[in-house]
C-alpha cells in the first residue's frame, strides 16, 4: 500500500475548502499502525467516536483532534502563508484589568514600562492617543510619529514620519 495519501504534496490548498479532518485522523492512525479501537483506547474516547469521525458523521473538537493525533506522535499547529508556526499568546497574570478581564488581543499592551520611557514615568500623563485606534496600521503610524515628536534626542537627525490625516 502506498504512502502517497499521507505524504505532503507541497500544495497550500484552497483556503475556502473544508479542512480534511477525516484524512488527517486516518493518516495518523495508519502511521501509528493502530486499529480504530486501539486509537480510541489510547486517546481516551469510545471506539465509536473514532469510527464516526472517519465516517464523517462527527466533527471532532480541536481538543479531541489533538488527543487523537498525539497518540500517533503528531502535533497540530497553525502556520501562516510562509509556513511559520504561530505560537499561542501567553496569559500573564498582570495582563488583566481590575475586573480580571484580559486586555484585547489586538492591542499592544505594555506590561512593564521602564523608568524614563516617554510616557511611563510621569504621573497623570494621559495615554498616548495612538492606543485608541483599532486599525494596527493607523496605530503603528501614529506611534512612529508620536515617538519622533517626543524622543527628540533619539530622532534628532531623522526626518519626520509622514503625518497621518484622519477624516471623520
Amino acid at each position: 500500500m502506498s504512502d502517497a495519501a499521507t505524504e505532503p504534496t507541497g500544495e497550500t490548498g484552497d483556503a475556502a475548502a473544508p479542512w480534511p479532518v477525516v484524512g488527517i485522523v486516518r493518516a495518523a492512525r495508519r502511521r501509528a499502525d493502530l486499529s480504530q479501537r486501539e486509537l480510541a483506547r489510547r486517546a481516551g474516547v469510545h471506539h465509536a467516536t473514532v469510527g464516526r469521525i472517519e465516517a464523517e458523521r462527527l466533527v471532532p473538537s480541536i481538543e479531541l483532534l489533538c488527543r487523537i493525533i498525539d497518540v500517533a506522535g503528531h502535533r497540530l499547529v497553525v502556520v501562516n502563508e510562509s509556513g511559520r508556526v504561530l505560537r499561542p499568546m501567553r496569559d500573564w497574570a498582570d495582563t488583566r484589568d481590575g475586573a480580571e478581564r484580559r486586555y484585547p488581543s489586538h492591542l499592544d499592551a505594555i506590561l512593564d514600562p521602564e523608568p524614563g520611557e516617554w510616557w511611563a514615568d510621569i504621573y497623570g500623563l494621559a495615554r498616548p492617543p495612538e492606543t485608541f485606534y483599532r486599525d494596527r496600521d493607523v496605530r503603528d503610524a501614529m506611534r512612529r510619529r508620536s515617538q519622533w515628536e517626543v524622543r527628540v534626542a533619539k530622532y534628532r537627525n531623522v526626518p519626520p514620519p509622514p503625518r497621518l490625516i484622519r477624516y471623520g
